[in-house]
């Protein structure tokens, strides 16, 4: 038996839990909770070659990709190298959801159009200073991220011994 009391959403509502849920940050999060971002959402349309982000800006957004393909690149000297290709269902400017933080890569679109759904930081934020638990989960997932990217740093390390010195992380 239905509970009278839980709130029912709009089949668009659904599609959008449905769509957050397959989102890395967005993954432990119930529908209401999910329901808090909704209106902080601007669904905006890109080009190929725009930039949404430079490297070293500060991290004003989080980035959702409704369709459409985006690379993530860094500067090295007078080049650009890819370090990742995010497609639809996936997530970037993922330091958005720490306070204070700069962009540590590119973002350009690479498909001939995009559309992305932008959650400025301030809304974040709000929603993280009044739902610890909301901030919890997804500080959760951006740590497991966070990781899974050392994880793969340390084995392309591993597979090219002798190109740069992982001392140099820390210095």
């Amino acid at each position: 038996m239905m509970n009278p009391f839980s709130k029912t959403y709009t089949e668009d509502e659904q599609h959008m839990f449905d769509f957050l849920g397959l989102i890395k940050f967005f993954e432990r999060l119930r529908n209401k909770e999910m329901s808090r971002f909704i209106p902080a959402m601007h669904h905006r349309k890109y080009v190929r070659d725009e930039v949404v982000f430079f490297s070293k800006d500060p991290s004003q957004a989080l980035y959702l990709v409704k369709k459409g393909e985006v690379c993530l690149t860094i500067d090295i000297k007078d080049n650009f190298e890819t370090i990742l290709e995010i497609k639809k269902g996936e997530a970037f400017g993922e330091n958005s959801l720490l306070e204070n933080a700069k962009r540590t890569y590119t973002a350009l679109i690479t498909s001939e159009e995009a559309e992305l759904i932008v959650i400025p930081h301030f809304a974040i934020q709000e929603i993280f200073d009044s739902n610890p638990k909301i901030k919890a989960k997804m500080m959760t997932s951006l740590s497991e991220y966070y990781n899974e990217n050392n994880q793969r740093l340390f084995r392309s390390y591993r597979e090219s011994f002798g190109f740069f010195s992982l001392r140099q992380m820390f210095e």
